[in-house]
């Protein structure tokens, strides 16, 4: 499960879960004149309240970001994992918006006085609250931009450093310090141990140059080349194939840095972590790293 991919959206969704889940311990009644001493049942005391409120939207939640999270979303009666669970999150706020409305359910209706003092607790008040904020979160997400940004952000990448490059002062590369050479020495000098010597020539003597041929000037590299460089995609975007299969390979989720290798026309041929590579066709409002 990648914890990077999950928005904002998300993080109010799993904010409005725990409120719940507090809830769900807080008395679900308010009776008037009774003591304040008095114990009065939760949400646990009375089963068709949890299992249709309080679990409902607890489990709502867990659905929602669990698709989020997951490479492949699977499939429950016909919808996936995030729809179902959007569902079942407006279920529990039309639930707990009724148990608001009618907190007693069918006991004031046995004959007696309408008026009995039973009104909603703490508990029903604030489970309610959190079923409106969390079923709001869940069906705004995907409309909504603000709620689309990544929930956790991803520390920026190095600079990736070019095909074949060595790191400065590697054994055989300029700067290292070569077997046999003293220390201070500087390379090429005449004497040195691992310097050829010149045929002929006395010990002490002045070294004579030696002609060595003008080093061939290196290509400059045109202007308009590619360089590689790392992004991030502002939400979640697939990756197709590069011979232009339209079933896409692999998705990019927010808060994950990405390798781009190559300019494929409008589009990015692009690496992800495991190695895969496709073409990234929408490249709008990506950061580049």
């Amino acid at each position: 499960m990648n914890i990077r991919s999950l928005t904002r959206g998300d993080g109010v969704v799993i904010g409005a879960a725990v409120l719940l889940f507090i809830a769900s311990f807080l008395d679900i009644y308010s009776i008037d004149g009774i003591s304040n001493s008095a114990d009065l049942p939760n949400a646990w005391g009375s089963a068709p309240l949890l299992f249709s409120v309080f679990l409902a939207g607890i489990f709502a939640a867990v659905l929602i970001v669990v698709a989020r999270g997951l490479p492949t979303v699977p499939k429950v009666a016909g919808l996936d994992l995030g729809q179902f669970g959007i569902a079942l999150a407006v279920f529990s706020a039309w639930s707990a918006l009724g148990n608001i409305f009618d907190p007693a359910g069918g006991f004031n209706n046995t004959g007696g006085s309408s008026d009995s003092g039973l009104n909603a607790g703490t508990g029903a008040i604030l489970g309610l609250i959190a079923a409106l904020v969390l079923a709001g979160a869940a069906v705004a997400t995907p409309l909504v931009p603000a709620l689309k940004g990544a929930l956790v952000g991803a520390p920026r990448p190095q600079a990736p450093q070019p095909y074949g490059a060595q790191p400065a002062g590697a054994y055989g590369y300029p700067g290292a310090q070569q077997p046999g050479q003293p220390y201070g020495a500087q390379p090429g000098q005449p004497g040195q141990p691992g310097q050829p010597g010149h045929p002929g020539q006395p010990y002490g003597a002045a070294a004579q140059p030696q002609q060595t041929a003008p080093a061939p000037q290196a290509a400059q590299a045109p202007a308009g080349d590619f360089s590689p460089f790392w992004f991030a995609v502002p939400v979640p975007r697939p990756l197709y194939a590069e011979d232009g299969s339209p079933t896409p390979i692999a998705e990019l989720a927010p808060g994950t840095w990405y390798l781009a290798v190559e300019q494929r026309g409008p589009g990015l041929v692009a690496q992800t972590q495991d190695g895969r590579r496709g073409v990234l066709q929408d490249t709008t409002g990506i950061q580049r790293g």
